[in-house]
């Protein structure tokens, strides 16, 4: 079902846990799933030096959230805001089609998390635009059962 890349990444995920000193961060969700993923980037000029994610998900989750870190860290903002699901989903050797939509939380909050970055420091970058903006997009819906 799952690919060896996939299992590498779900088992030994890299780059996890929490950043207090974050740049940027950005959290998306699927209530459809319940998938939750939050990622932290940290950035000196211009470039991603440190990237980190917290994630609640099954196993596709845990692993495109692992490999969306590993593409974007060293990465200028430029670079990482073009990474795309495809992107993801090829380093990682496929995925189930049923599992494919995780790698767009991946994507997605990578996105807002740059977008934070340059919002909390007024940069206006038309290069990347604002469709992402970590104001909008998506949001997690909590339901109590």
């Amino acid at each position: 079902m799952y690919s060896e890349k996939v299992m590498e990444h779900f088992r030994c995920p890299q780059n996890v846990g929490s950043m207090e000193d974050a740049d940027g961060e950005g959290t998306v969700g699927d209530p459809n799933c319940g998938d939750s993923l939050t990622i932290y980037v940290k950035v000196q000029a211009g470039i991603i030096t440190r990237i980190s994610f917290l994630v609640f998900g099954c196993t596709a989750s845990i692993a495109t959230s692992s490999m969306i870190t590993v593409l974007a860290k060293g990465k200028s903002l430029d670079e990482a805001i073009k990474i795309t699901e495809q992107d993801v989903i090829d380093c990682l050797d496929g995925l189930p089609e049923n599992k494919q939509h995780c790698s767009n939380l991946g994507v997605s909050a990578l996105r807002k998390a740059i977008y934070n970055y340059l919002e909390k420091r007024d940069i206006s970058n038309p290069q990347i635009g604002n469709e992402f903006s970590s104001k909008s997009y998506f949001t997690v819906k909590t339901i109590r059962v």
